[in-house]
């Protein structure tokens, strides 16, 4: 009776070696994309609510409708037809628009 021999590995071809290295890159790139993905999202998504007085002082009478922010300016459009446009450091009404 013989004795089987120690079975032996199939040597590994360069295109399997290349293949092996292949998706071990791939892998990796596709970790790294879900990370900045993730990254991305949680940046885009953080806090970054506009900065306004505490309190808005409108004319006698009128009752705020709709409110827009700029870069130095907020504009409130009242309930009367008019458009307010103050600076939004000082607080102060720069000017005032009557609508038709």
């Amino acid at each position: 009776m013989s004795v089987p021999s120690d079975p032996l590995e199939p040597q590994e071809t360069p295109q399997l070696r290349t293949l092996r290295r292949m998706v071990m890159l791939l892998t990796a790139v596709m970790i790294g994309g879900v990370l900045l993905t993730f990254a991305l999202i949680v940046i885009r998504l953080s806090d970054r609510t506009p900065t306004l007085p505490d309190q808005i002082e409108l004319p006698d009478g009128a009752r705020a409708e709709a409110l827009t922010i700029g870069s130095n300016w907020y504009v409130i459009v009242t309930n009367d037809n008019r458009i307010l446009i103050f600076d939004k450091t000082t607080g102060n009404l720069r000017q005032e628009i009557p609508m038709q």
